[in-house]
């Protein structure tokens, strides 16, 4: 995207926009902004807030509604519907109304129920979407506090910290070494500095560097601003207003789209050597059409597009009842597809709680005046009242003496803020006329800036290391004078004098040990990924009982070529001090290796890491931007949480292949020998509305396969689509129901004598109750119901549905749609016939799965290594246009 140029005049702005424009506020002195907004450095009072809220609206792109509209035309376009609704069509004018009405039936069904499922599916979602917020800390009346971004009005003062969304668009009023990443308008990739100097004469926007613009992320630094637009007033929301929301397409949807190919290409097959068949025999042209046309809709699963909304609604539901925000439904499947899960320890392994232990000296005694260095460095300003984005800091002043340690005789001069890169941040102060540089940070940086005697050296090292092997999350503290220092930069981080150590705590979590167990039953291999020393993220992994392979850190894994990189990321579970860009080469390396990964994350640092993943999973309480990046929220930190949402999307898809499979065996099985029949007899073997009833029956019983249990070895390890396995699974059980349909043929002609009406109703009541009791076999690859019991409802849906066939052709209607009663022989030989039918499918169904397991599992892997591939990268794609537009400014609620 090119640089937007604004001249004094700037852009158009929304009929209730306040009356500065972006370039104005670019270049107009502070005051003059801020009388221009009718406000002042302190902010406004909570009234005014309150009044300018009314009048301007939410501060969001987009609220998350749920549009009825929306939901049904996404059931409309499908390539099954459109086959139905053309095959009404034509039986409509070519004078055949029940095949008509019977098909309107099917179509009613079909988009009812996948309407009424993905409705209550998507609000669902809504409602999870609610809970999710984004904050910020604003001045009212003249004190800070934090609130929800979408409450933000222009004239607002707030404060920007480090790994922070830019609420909204903002000038600013002052600022420490603050940087932003605007690659999200300007394209470029490496972050600006930001100065609260005004601009001078016609710019271009993103060069002015006395603005901060929503939807821009906090790269480096702190500082305050002033809101002076928000919404769609801002620059972003301009962009995000005018850009689509499509989606890229997820490896479930793209499997549903090729088997859909793949029945659509069978059914133009069949359809057109059915219709040449008939008109070689001479037989009439429209009957000849209606029944190559019933054929085609016979043989495709009318209903796939219910049963996969239900499916997915179900779990939807179910995982909502669990706190699991998944941002798109069909990401519910990408959940069970994960093999590797790499985590951050804090929160996740730990409580999560950081709480000060104590602060100690170089050798371990107890030192008031270390934990005094550390409340003088800390980035909570007195002012605030403790509202800090760092829980360690957050945490040094919840110590009972914090308060008055700080005493008003001690200034803070300048400060330079923490980053990723030296993992430290410093302050310069005077306290009482001596001026001091304090560094606090990470051990190892911070000790290797000190100038200490080797003996002193040792003492402190043994320290540590006694502190790291409890288990403690420790912070170094250093200074020395500095009389003449005025500001600070990283040079001054030098020579220093180490003064001792900050100890924190954060206990392991008692549940996390069982759910690491849950995720191994799943065959989940959990991998730490850390910022934190290797001795602790052992100790806490050996506490969870977490086997682990090794530890590497990021300093060793800096000097690994590609493949050296590579076996260390199979070969290692622990990974500490990482830096952000080596989790995100770890989770891709991982993938080139053909593993599924999902990355647990909540902190800046961490976007890279979600981005790169195949699931992205992050919690309520991440950082904006790891929200952001994430596929999937947690409103809880808990691996038991996700456990199941990883075994939800297995049972989804395995009660989507169990339909699928169940619809092209039996469908292409009775549609054949429909075809066959047509060719040798006199006669056509069953109506076209008789075939489309018998459909509509099969299908409404098999709504219920998304209650059905699913057996424990299906959750243990991901599963894809397989078209070659659908396809084999077809051509070998398809011709076993042709078989048992010859047989009833030959029972009705041969033994019974039947003539057309006979015949039609005989075989209309065997394919019925033959295709629909297979699905007690097909669930399953074990015994049924011996070792695997079907839920109640798909039992009761399965008898009733082959209970209403039998009816039919026994009722009042049974005229009118073509049948006659039957004999008694018949439903004795239609006993029998079921039974052999399902005995020989369960013989052939141990045949076949056993020969499979030996030919697809390396192809499986592959084509499921590739889609994942594909996938992410039309995410990455995808994610430079839109991405932002559709999350990352919160949603109003």
């Amino acid at each position: 995207m090119s640089p937007t140029v604004v001249g004094q005049a700037g852009s158009a702005v929304s009929a209730t926009a306040p009356a500065l424009t972006a370039a104005r506020a670019a270049t107009a002195p502070l005051d003059e902004v801020l009388h221009s907004l009718d406000t002042s450095v302190h902010g406004l009072s909570a009234a005014e807030a309150s009044a300018r809220l009314i009048r301007y609206g939410p501060n969001a792109l987009r609220t998350h509604r749920v549009s009825a509209i929306a939901v049904l035309g996404s059931q409309l376009r499908n390539a099954v519907l459109i086959l139905l609704t053309t095959t009404a069509v034509v039986s409509f004018f070519l004078g055949d109304s029940t095949q008509a009405i019977i098909i309107g039936v099917i179509l009613l069904a079909s988009i009812g129920l996948g309407f009424v499922n993905e409705y209550r599916a998507e609000r669902a979602s809504a409602a999870l979407h609610s809970s999710v917020h984004h904050t910020t800390v604003v001045r009212r009346d003249g004190q800070y506090r934090r609130v929800d971004v979408t409450v933000l009005v222009p004239g607002d003062v707030i404060r920007l910290a480090l790994g922070e969304v830019v609420p909204a668009d903002v000038r600013l009023i002052d600022v420490n070494g603050l940087e932003c990443n605007e690659s999200i308008l300007s394209g470029e990739s490496s972050a600006s500095e930001k100065s609260a100097h005004a601009v001078t004469g016609d710019v271009v926007l993103t060069d002015s560097s006395d603005l901060a613009f929503m939807g821009t992320i906090v790269s480096a630094g702190d500082g305050t601003a002033l809101v002076y637009a928000t919404g769609l007033d801002t620059q972003f929301g301009r962009i995000a207003a005018g850009l689509g929301e499509r989606q890229p397409e997820t490896e479930f949807q793209a499997g549903l789209r090729r088997f859909s190919y793949l029945l659509l290409w069978v059914a133009l097959t069949l359809t057109v050597l059915i219709l040449i068949t008939n008109l070689l025999l001479r037989r009439p042209l429209i009957d000849s059409v209606l029944f190559a046309l019933a054929i085609a809709v016979g043989i495709t699963p009318q209903l796939l597009p219910a049963v996969v909304s239900a499916s997915l609604a179900t779990g939807s539901r179910r995982l909502a009842k669990l706190k699991v925000l998944v941002k798109r439904l069909v990401c519910i499947e990408d959940l069970g597809d994960i093999d590797v899960l790499i985590t951050d320890k804090t929160g996740t392994l730990t409580q999560g709680r950081i709480s000060l232990v104590d602060a100690v000296d170089p050798v371990g005694a107890h030192a008031a005046s270390v934990l005094r260095a550390g409340l003088l460095t800390s980035d909570v300003d007195v002012a605030s009242e403790g509202v800090s984005a760092n829980a360690m800091d957050a945490a040094l002043w919840e110590s009972p003496d914090a308060t008055a340690m700080v005493t008003d005789d001690v200034h803070r001069i300048a400060t330079l803020p923490f980053d990723h890169t030296r993992r430290a941040m410093s302050a310069l102060f005077d306290d009482a006329g001596d001026r001091r540089l304090v560094v606090k940070g990470a051990p190892e940086h911070v000790m290797a800036n000190c100038t200490t005697a080797p003996a002193q050296q040792q003492v402190a090292q043994r320290t540590l290391d006694a502190l790291f092997a409890d288990g403690r999350r420790v912070v170094a503290i250093a200074g020395k004078p500095a009389p003449n220092l005025t500001a600070i930069t990283v040079a001054d981080e030098t020579d220093l004098t180490l003064l001792g150590f900050l100890v924190f705590a954060d206990e392991p979590k008692a549940a996390a040990r069982d759910s690491l167990a849950q995720l191994a039953a799943l065959g989940i291999e959990v991998k730490v990924a850390t910022g934190d020393n290797p001795l602790v993220a052992e100790k806490v992994c050996t506490d969870l009982g977490l086997p682990s392979k090794g530890t590497i850190t990021g300093g060793e894994m800096e000097t690994l070529d590609d493949a050296g990189f590579a076996e260390a990321a199979q070969n290692h579970t622990i990974f500490a001090r990482i830096s952000p860009e080596q989790k995100a080469r770890l989770i891709v390396s991982m993938r080139h290796s053909g593993r599924s990964v999902a990355f647990l994350g909540d902190g800046v640092n961490d976007a890279l890491a979600l981005h790169a993943a195949d699931v992205g999973i992050s919690v309520d309480t991440a950082t904006d931007v790891a929200k952001d990046a994430a596929d999937v929220v947690l409103l809880e930190k808990d691996l038991g949480v996700l456990a199941a949402g990883v075994a939800e999307g297995r049972r989804i898809f395995a009660n989507t292949i169990k339909y699928v499979l169940m619809g092209t065996s039996s469908n292409f099985g009775n549609m054949f020998s429909a075809a066959a029949a047509s060719a040798v007899l006199s006669f056509l073997p069953m109506l076209p509305s008789q075939i489309l009833l018998n459909n509509l029956l099969y299908d409404s019983s098999q709504l219920a396969i998304p209650t059905d249990t699913v057996d424990a070895e299906q959750l243990d390890a991901p599963s894809h689509w397989n078209i070659a396995f659908i396809r084999r699974f077809m051509l070998i059980f398809g011709p076993i129901s042709s078989l048992f349909d010859f047989l009833t043929f030959g029972l009705m002609l041969v033994v019974l004598h039947a003539g057309p009406v006979e015949f039609r109703t005989g075989w209309f009541v065997e394919s019925l109750a033959t295709q629909t009791l297979i699905i007690f076999a097909i669930r399953t690859r074990r015994v049924p119901f011996f070792r695997s019991r079907p839920s109640g409802v798909l039992t009761l849906t399965t008898l009733v549905v082959v209970a209403v066939g039998v009816v039919l052709t026994v009722s009042p209607l049974a005229h009118k749609l073509g049948f006659t009663t039957l004999p008694w022989q018949f439903y004795t030989a239609l006993v029998v016939m079921t039974v052999a039918y399902l005995v020989l499918v369960e013989v052939t169904k141990k045949v076949f799965f056993a020969a499979s397991m030996h030919t697809t599992g390396s192809q499986q892997r592959t084509r499921g290594r590739e889609h994942r591939i594909h996938r992410r990268a039309a995410r990455f794609s995808h994610a430079g246009r839109i991405a932002h537009a559709n999350t990352a400014v919160p949603l109003a609620r």
